[in-house]
């Protein structure tokens, strides 16, 4: 019997900052971390790279146009996360960061997100997802990588 591989789940999150304020969204109605604030993410789809799917998530959640160009990665983070399901538990998620974009950040999924606002760097709000904070905190202080859950 062929002992099945492990795997991990991709994500790409947008670290969009500007005059030492960082654009954050309030999740709603998704059944995942709803009511905290988090940035513009999504999962990597079928032969979909991390800049990719950043920059379509950036248009389809805040109506932004980003380019490759602009764009750096600033974190990388491992996560087990235990209480999902054995199959869901693996991530690895990629933090890039915008140097420019065009328009205005807006909220374009009412209904997934309730609220996006800029807050300053060194007052988050209290409802900020956990792991997001943490990898905030990282790329603040130019640490590249980092696990979670292990």
């Amino acid at each position: 019997m062929k002992k099945k591989r492990y795997s991990l789940i991709p994500a790409s999150y947008l670290v969009l900052i500007k005059n030492n304020k960082v654009l954050l969204q309030r999740r709603y109605n998704t059944g995942y971390q709803d009511g905290l604030y988090g940035f513009c993410a999504g999962h990597v789809e079928e032969k979909e790279t991390f800049v990719e799917t950043i920059i379509r998530e950036a248009k389809e959640e805040i109506g932004i146009d980003l380019k490759a160009d602009d764009l750096g990665v600033v974190h990388f983070m491992q996560k087990y996360v235990v209480p999902n399901p054995r199959e869901l538990r693996g991530r690895v998620d990629v933090f890039i960061k915008a140097k420019k974009w065009k328009g205005e950040p807006k909220n374009m999924e009412p209904h997934k997100c309730d609220d996006v606002r800029w807050f300053p760097l060194n007052s988050l709000p209290k409802n900020t997802i956990p792991f997001m904070k943490e990898a905030l905190k990282n790329i603040k202080n130019n640490k590249i990588y980092s696990e979670i859950g292990f």
